[in-house]
């Protein structure tokens, strides 16, 4: 059986560069040449064709295998992927990230009632 696209994984990764990126949804479409409604049925729960799908991981700089089940659980763990994406940040101090990495860790902690991270 093929794995299915977490569209709806991928659609809230979209919106989380859309708000830092401060733009609409209609400027998304646009910067990656893609027709609005490409967007209206992402956030429906639909697949994307392979040509928006393409544009819009080129536009985000997301990674398609981020979206597929399998392929998700065998890369890394949640924790240390997140960890290496914070220190990567250049807009973050280096003490900004250890502050966040520390955030994100004691409430990843919290939530799956976990001892280690």
């Amino acid at each position: 059986m093929a794995e299915q696209f977490d569209t709806e994984a991928f659609y809230s990764a979209l919106n989380v560069v859309r708000a830092k990126r401060h733009l609409t949804w209609k400027d998304i479409a646009s910067q990656a040449g893609i027709n609005a409604s490409t967007l209206s049925r992402i956030g429906q729960g639909k697949n994307p064709d392979i040509n928006g799908l393409a544009a819009l991981l080129v536009w985000s700089g997301l990674k398609a295998e981020m979206f597929i089940p399998k392929t998700r659980k065998s890369v890394v763990e949640t924790v240390p992927e997140i960890s290496s994406i914070i220190r990567r940040d250049r807009a973050l101090s280096q003490n900004s990230a250890r502050l966040l990495e520390n955030i994100v860790i004691t409430t990843y902690k919290t939530l799956t009632n976990k001892q280690d991270g």
